[in-house]
């Protein structure tokens, strides 16, 4: 089915633009459509049984049809072209639509939660009817489908969007799977379960709620990027003549299709300012292709020649690694004075490092020191935002 859908509605590379607008459409209606059904036949049933716990189910579909309604509105924003106020386009409206999305999960639940708790305390019997029974049978089968069909397209289109929407139907499973176990003890052992029924499934739905949410702030906030892409990204550009070190690589993302990449690139100091010009421009024409992204390389030179700079970079090199194997340096250079020589470079340590940047540059400064009195540290310690 999934297949068939793709298939129907989208042409090409799913990878442009329009064609994952396109995807993000197919994702959108089908939630809509699917939901809507959902939410009809389990309002009858409820009706019909009686059952507080398979009309909270319903409304719990109602709001997913929303969800998957506001999920179109982003894509079809997120779509927009870049314009004076937002140079860098609308990717991330798909971010804010999912935020909307969460509190609308979040409110429907605490609505269902007090309406459950109501059920509580005033009980009253729930008829077993074989129609609800059925109804949420095929509701599960149904949301189960619509988790893989989700998942699917989240990862055809890398879609924060979409894979949360696909945890929103495995959550839906196994909240009417709650219900049903609820109309099953109810009708053999005796016991009105119902409006407990009814409140684990809006605990279901305002979890939902909050890991939307989590899922959508957290892109907005920014993230560091994903690993695999920093190596494919390095790997890349060093693949290229000439050019011995990546550092300082930055990926902004601005929602899909609108990502950054900055990085500084060493060249040997030797090399032709005009040749290393012409290097660097094919590298991002490289990059903007692969990647469909703006591309912003610094150029740093080296000294790869000089046997005293190699070696001291090596020893420094060596030092850092002795503190922590995830240090590295760039930058390096020397200045040579009467009484001692400069080792001017920059350390990047990872995220949550276990000593301070100042700490750190202390041992450093001290462990250089204790291999040659003449060595002093100019040290300047990052956090490695690609770790």
């Amino acid at each position: 089915m999934t297949k068939l859908l793709l298939k129907m509605f989208v042409r090409g590379d799913v990878k442009e633009t329009a064609n994952r607008r396109r995807v993000g459409y197919v994702g959108s209606f089908t939630g809509i459509a699917v939901n809507v059904m959902l939410f009809l036949g389990k309002l009858l049933a409820g009706l019909v049984a009686g059952s507080v716990s398979v009309m909270a189910d319903a409304f719990n579909n109602l709001s997913d049809a929303g969800s998957s309604l506001l999920t179109f509105v982003g894509f079809k924003f997120a779509g927009r072209p870049a314009d004076r106020e937002h140079p860098f386009g609308h990717g991330r409206m798909e971010y804010v639509t999912g935020l909307i999305i969460s509190f609308i999960i979040m409110v429907m639940g605490l609505e269902l939660a007090e309406s459950s708790v109501t059920k509580i305390i005033h009980a009253e019997k729930v008829a077993f009817s074989a129609l609800a029974f059925a109804v949420l049978i095929i509701s599960v089968a149904v949301k189960l489908w619509l988790f893989f069909f989700y998942r699917r397209l989240g990862r055809l289109i890398n879609s924060g969007t979409l894979t949360a929407a696909a945890m929103d139907s495995l959550s839906d499973t196994v909240s009417t799977a709650a219900v049903i176990i609820s109309m099953l003890i109810a009708k053999f052992a005796g016991i009105n379960t119902d409006g407990y029924a009814g409140v684990l499934v809006s605990l279901f739905i305002m979890y939902t709620g909050v890991m939307t949410f989590r899922d959508s702030l957290t892109p907005l906030l920014g993230t560091r990027p994903d690993k695999q892409l920093v190596c494919e990204i390095r790997d890349r550009v060093c693949s290229y003549p000439n050019i011995k070190g990546v550092h300082d690589l930055l990926v902004h993302d601005y929602g899909a299709g609108n990502m950054m990449i900055s990085l500084h690139a060493e060249v040997p100091v030797t090399m032709n300012f005009a040749d290393a010009h012409e290097l660097i421009d094919i590298i991002e024409d490289d990059l903007k292709t692969e990647y469909n992204c703006s591309v912003t390389i610094h150029v740093d030179p080296i000294a790869d020649t000089d046997e005293e700079t190699i070696q001291l970079r090596k020893l420094c090199e060596k030092t850092v690694k002795e503190i922590d194997s995830e240090i590295s340096i760039h930058d390096f250079r020397i200045t040579k004075g009467t009484q001692h020589i400069n080792l001017i470079f920059d350390a990047a340590v990872p995220y949550g490092f276990r000593y301070s940047n100042e700490k750190t540059a202390e041992l450093i400064r001290e462990k250089l020191r204790a291999e040659n009195e003449k060595y002093f540290t100019v040290v300047n310690v990052e956090n490695d935002m690609s770790m």
